[in-house]
């Protein structure tokens, strides 16, 4: 009886040493302890991203048509959503008047210059004309005099070849007067008509700026890819920044927040395994590509403040980029959001 009981006592204490032992082992596993060190380095904490573009209006509008349909796939340049453009169209109409006005100011005053050349020239020939009068009328009242001393000439014919003269040299001082008053006139159209381009230019730029709107009331695809859900809906009236709709493009990649005492022997270009749990017993191979600067709480909107009140010590994670390798058509079914798990091996 007592052998039994030893023999009892000591198979309980052999179970306790043994379930021990495995609770031991499971720890030292669980925390990739001695002897159960590795290279890999694992993460749950891993999701698929992907550039998701949300699409919004530039104006206001009422939404006449939308020719495409919730997850269906695009090309760039293909119609998403219509705006109602009647009064883009006339606002643009009304910009391509004015610009008409504007360069026919602008012909205008084309002519203007022309006509101001002329008047230059027809000026400058009145001058040519009043000296040639001036040198005759100069000669004349020399000859008058040669005679009046002689006593061949009466002194009324003198005094009138005199007033002749003042007479011509006012005629040459007028005539080069309506040169400078005709050069003046044209410095002012020269003037004006760099006025008339600046209206010109800006008349151009608003044609072009009503050209634009008039373009932005087709909001097209950015990019190719497939369409999340449609927000927009025929008759709604929608402002700029409105959210309509979402194209997600076809590239994919992995972001894995790893602790930071896991990421110190991770290099770039270091293999991984990503596990997606959509996907499973499918597994994609990629590499890291980028490994971020800083801590994920260093990018929070609320950063913590660790210089207040008692302290525990939290392990921080920083954000892995993974790019998945080329070639493996498993990796379509992927999309935005997805969770996966993430292994690197860190002595590769």
């Amino acid at each position: 009886m007592f052998n039994s009981a030893r023999r009892l006592l000591s198979a309980k204490t052999l179970i306790a040493l043994v379930a021990g032992a495995a609770g031991a082992l499971l720890v030292l596993y669980a925390w990739r302890l001695p002897p159960f060190e590795t290279t890999v380095e694992t993460t749950e904490n891993a999701y698929v991203r992907g550039q998701v573009t949300m699409i919004s209006p530039q104006l206001a509008g009422y939404i006449t048509s939308i020719p495409v349909q919730d997850f269906d796939r695009v090309q760039a340049g293909d119609l998403l959503v219509r705006i109602d453009d009647r009064i883009y169209a006339q606002k643009l109409a009304q910009a391509e008047a004015a610009l008409a006005g504007s360069r026919a100011n602008l012909d205008h005053a084309e002519q203007d210059a022309l006509s101001a050349d002329a008047r230059i020239a027809s000026a400058k020939a009145e001058v040519a004309g009043a000296r040639a009068t001036l040198v005759r009328a100069t000669a004349d009242a020399a000859r008058v005099d040669k005679l009046l001393t002689r006593g061949a000439a009466t002194r009324s014919a003198a005094d009138e070849a005199r007033a002749t003269l003042a007479q011509a040299r006012a005629a040459v001082a007028r005539a080069e007067a309506a040169v400078e008053v005709a050069v003046q006139d044209r410095q002012g159209v020269l003037v004006g008509r760099r006025s008339l381009e600046a209206a010109v230019a800006n008349a151009e730029a608003a044609v072009q700026l009503a050209r634009i709107d008039l373009d932005n009331t087709r909001i097209t695809a950015p990019v190719a890819g497939q369409l999340g859900q449609i927000g927009a809906r025929i008759g709604q009236y929608v402002s700029p920044g409105s959210q309509l709709a979402a194209v997600v493009p076809e590239r994919r990649w992995i972001i894995a927040n790893f602790k930071e005492g896991q990421i110190h022997d991770m290099k770039l270009g270091q293999a991984a395994i990503i596990e997606v749990d959509a996907m499973p017993g499918t597994s994609l191979r990629g590499h890291i590509e980028h490994v971020s600067p800083a801590t994920g709480s260093e990018f929070s909107v609320l950063k913590p403040d660790n210089a207040t009140g008692n302290f525990t010590k939290v392990a921080q994670r920083v954000p892995v980029r993974v790019e998945l390798d080329t070639g493996q058509p498993q990796a379509t079914g992927l999309a935005p959001g997805m969770s996966v798990v993430v292994r690197v091996d860190t002595a590769g």
